[in-house]
């Protein structure tokens, strides 16, 4: 039996940003000269210089003015590219879609990207780099997506983000890129070639003459292609001579690029040093007063926030971040680390060095901060550590006696800002006067609370959250606490590429007996079949029996489990990351920006149950349909398959096995 299947188609009252930067009148945000007039026109309105229906800066807003000004984020200089009325103005450049989704294991789905983006403008982030166009079919559409809605999307400010795509240095790259984001009302392309001897010699083998002429050629080609915001990348920048930089950059600005960015790419300079380099470049580059310079710091030795940071002191006025600080290897520099870093001393300790007064600012709205983090946690299923600063779970924690006694007494003793100015509410919970979430509480208790950790959910979402709520609730005894709940918010993370779902296990095993496991799943076309498996262990056979029903061939890369809290009764949280298997019925090869080699996309899922075998089950499902979604959307982009892509076929016997499917 074969099965054709379509697609899946695709915060409550917190402090006052305001509080945390310093006070400056600048004009709002208006539509940069980068679009054709006639298009710009259509989109105009006489309130807020950017027309068409408008955002409102957040669904909590409400009637109630004191709440409404918690959301109202602070003017902004007219984007012009290049330029910057404003010279203390710092832009903020996520790339947590292309850089962050490079992290091993942290794949993300177009419709993932495109929520991700959606929290990123309500964050008020300036630029949002929405991938790499050319590295796969779906990557292209993901960009494209985010810059016809996202990128198109207004807010009641007249705020909307500049949406780039990165390329390689060379024109089938860029016109890729080009056609990914000119949808968007600021479209930006974003090119780069390594600089430094050793990636010039051992990866690019070309002379500093060719590298030149390769940088100056990729320009004056996105110039002619009509995108008038540019920005070029000397990659490794960190390790490079500075005599070569000053003069690719110079040649560079005289083809059109508007925004040089400076990468450690290795994350190899120290503070001082990174910070000497922005200043010398904007002393020594010819034509650096039309252009913006900008940051871009890996976290190899955990100097990226602290080198950005020297960055802005030193004249760089965009500073390159992702949320959670992810990205490759040790990560990029944190967004929210380098927002609130600004928004406490931005004003006092960076003056002396740069252009303005010194008194640095951005227009980011810091309220938005965790619930954007939990969502790119819960999204790429990498957990931030405990301690992370800003977004970790023990940020806004006091267990010492000494600080307790001190938060009781003035909170201000032990906090050098507030949870609630980042979005977090302490809740009544924290309080002494908190509820117990158990299996007779209703939506609006269960909603209420996800709200105060930080989850800004939908209705479709809250409504799946509390269906696995009221399922576990009536198994946990005591109730569910705060841990229990966000885990259950992961759970139901991959809910929207559902194509499987696990509809029925069992398993036997034991010191004698072999392990055996009976998976039964509802497929895409409503049908329920299941199949019985043997493994080294009830996991393993539960995972072969899933592999039969679906049709796949992947290999299991990594499979951790956690104890949510503590108990005999304790949810068990899993998390797997798989990866096709090579030429396989699943192959998923894509290109990577930085190396330009094809390598094997990785997909992660979570799971959680008070069962430890059902948790493990749906992770497993979780990162299975990841796969099985991509492959449908690669499929449907015109990426020709020999093989059923979608794994909604007739069960496949692995490893010689006799398929054993029953329709029912």
């Amino acid at each position: 039996m074969r099965i054709y299947a379509a697609s899946i188609a695709a915060l409550c009252a917190a402090t006052s940003a305001s509080a945390f930067a310093p006070t400056h009148t600048n004009p709002a945000s208006v539509p940069s000269p980068s679009r054709p007039r006639a298009h710009r026109r259509s989109i105009m309105t006489s309130s807020s210089g950017v027309g068409g229906p408008t955002t409102a800066l957040s669904s909590s807003a409400s009637a109630d003015p004191a709440i409404a000004e918690l959301y109202r984020r602070r003017p902004r200089p007219e984007y012009v590219p290049g330029k910057i009325s404003d010279p203390d103005y710092v832009r903020i450049f996520d790339t947590t879609l292309r850089d962050g989704e490079q992290s091993p294991g942290a794949t993300l789905t177009s419709s993932e990207k495109l929520e991700i983006a959606r929290n990123l403008a309500k964050l008020g982030v300036d630029v949002i780099e929405a991938g790499f166009p050319i590295a796969s079919p779906d990557d292209f559409n993901g960009v494209k997506q985010i810059a016809d809605v996202v990128g198109n999307d207004v807010f009641e400010d007249g705020y909307v983000p500049v949406v780039a795509g990165l390329s390689r240095a060379n024109e089938k790259d860029i016109a890729r890129a080009w056609d990914a984001v000119k949808g968007a009302i600021r479209p930006r392309i974003h090119t780069f070639i390594a600089t430094s001897d050793i990636h010039m010699k051992s990866k690019l083998n070309k002379t500093p003459d060719e590298v030149v002429e390769i940088a100056v050629s990729a320009v004056r080609f996105a110039r002619s292609l009509g995108c008038v915001d540019i920005e070029f990348s000397p990659e490794d920048a960190g390790r490079s001579d500075p005599e070569f930089l000053y003069r690719i950059l110079a040649e560079v600005i005289d083809a059109g690029a508007t925004t040089l960015n400076i990468p450690d790419t290795t994350g190899w300079n120290m503070p001082w040093e990174f910070g000497e380099l922005i200043k010398k470049l904007r002393e020594n580059v010819p034509g650096a007063e039309n252009v913006v310079f900008s940051t871009h710091c890996q976290n190899d030795l955990g100097l990226a926030t602290a080198n950005s940071l020297a960055g802005a002191r030193n004249g760089a006025r965009q500073l390159e971040c992702t949320i959670n600080g992810i990205g490759e290897r040790a990560g990029n520099a944190s967004l929210e680390e380098v927002v609130m870093s600004l928004a406490l001393k931005g004003s006092t300790h960076f003056g002396g060095i740069g252009p303005g007064s010194g008194k640095l600012y951005t227009a980011i709205n810091p309220v938005h901060i965790t619930p954007t983090s939990k969502m790119v946690s819960e999204y790429t299923g990498m957990k931030c550590q405990p301690h992370k600063a800003i977004v970790g779970a023990n940020a806004f924690q006091h267990e010492s006696g000494i600080h307790q006694d001190g938060m009781i007494k003035d909170k201000s003793t032990y906090e050098i800002m507030t949870p609630e100015s980042v979005g977090l509410m302490r809740g009544e919970s924290q309080s002494g006067a908190g509820i117990v979430l158990g299996k007779h509480s209703g939506r609006n208790a269960v909603g209420t609370r996800l709200r105060e950790l930080g989850y800004d959910l939908d209705v479709d979402r809250l409504n799946a959250v509390f269906a696995r709520f009221k399922e576990v609730a009536e198994k946990k005894k005591g109730g569910l606490d705060d841990d229990d709940l966000e885990s259950l918010v992961s759970d139901q993370a991959g809910g929207v590429n559902e194509l499987w779902r696990v509809t029925g296990l069992q398993t036997t095993t034991g010191l004698s007996g072999i392990p055996t496991a009976t998976v039964k799943m509802m497929g895409p076309d409503g049908v329920e079949r299941y199949v019985s498996a043997t493994g080294t262990g009830p996991v393993d056979a539960v995972y072969k029996a899933i592999d039969q029903i679906m049709g796949v061939s992947v290999i299991l890369e990594s499979y951790s489990m956690n104890s949510v809290n503590e108990g005999i009764e304790a949810l068990a949280s899993t998390r797997v990351v798989i990866v096709p298997t090579a030429n396989g019925p699943n192959d998923s090869a894509v290109m990577d920006a930085q190396t330009s080699r094809f390598r094997e996309k990785k997909f992660s899922g979570s799971g959680s149950d008070t069962d430890i075998i059902t948790s493990s089950a749906r992770a497993y499902a979780s990162a299975l349909n990841k796969l099985l979604t991509w492959k449908m959307r690669r499929m449907a982009n015109g990426v020709a398959e020999a093989t059923d892509a979608t794994g909604v076929g007739d069960a496949m016997a692995l490893e010689g096995e006799p398929p054993a499917v029953v329709a029912k």
